[in-house]
């Protein structure tokens, strides 16, 4: 006949070194699985829409990066931007936004249409963005769609772009009127010294993609985690 000791009767120091194996042997076995589940789901796609900003930005690996901690999934961030154009080029690419069939969009789409030599009008501007973000929410009715403002001009690309704010605060409202988010990175950037910000964006408008990678993506993270992520 085999006798069990009865629980209580065991020594409580081998009782705390059995309920210790037993705690950690749980915490391996859930982090295994959680490990496994979030290995298991489609990874989150997103689709990063607009100019050199986008295109030459780099700060999308750092996004891809920090969300998928946060979010303990996959995340894949695809660009469809190009250098130098315009939200009137960006009306001809939603076709490709619609394509990769995103999860989430980030727009920035003011930038080339401030500058004077392009000739884009405010309120060409705005009914261009309107119309592309109407097309976006039609098409991909189950896309979250975030509209930003990006880093802060300088120097001749400055001038160039007296009214950048205007534009801004256009594509702001056109957004806001749908029911979309808006994030403005630009304070973010506007916290660093005059020498740091001029070291950050040496050509007034491109941020170097180390610094752009430190300011955008952990503000994106947090939008789009939430829960104190990228903090």
């Amino acid at each position: 006949m085999i006798y069990l000791r009865p629980w209580r009767a065991v020594p409580t120091e081998r009782r705390l070194v059995c309920e210790l194996i037993l705690f950690f042997a749980c915490l391996v076995i859930f982090s295994m699985t959680r490990a496994t589940f979030a290995e298991s789901l489609p990874p989150l796609k997103i689709v990063a829409f607009g100019t050199s900003l986008t295109a030459r930005g780099g700060w999308q690996p750092a996004l891809e990066t920090g969300l998928s901690a946060c979010l303990q999934r996959p995340v894949k961030v695809e660009s469809v931007a190009k250098s130098g154009e315009t939200s009137l080029w960006a009306l001809t690419q939603v076709d490709r936004v619609v394509a990769a069939q995103p999860d989430i969009i980030l727009i920035e789409l003011y930038a080339n249409d401030a500058t004077l030599h392009r000739f884009v009008s405010l309120a060409q501007s705005r009914k261009n963005i309107g119309d592309i973000l109407d097309q976006l929410q039609q098409r991909l009715p189950q896309a979250r769609i975030i509209v930003m403002a990006m880093n802060p001009f300088s120097g001749l690309r400055g001038l160039i772009r007296p009214f950048v704010d205007s534009y801004v605060s256009a594509h702001q409202a056109e957004a806001e009127k749908r029911g979309l988010e808006f994030v403005d990175h630009r304070a973010n950037w506007e916290r660093l010294t005059a020498d740091d910000l001029a070291t950050a964006i040496p050509d007034g408008v491109h941020p170097q993609p180390d610094m752009a990678s430190k300011i955008i993506a952990p503000e994106l993270v947090k939008r789009i985690a939430g829960n104190n992520c990228g903090e």
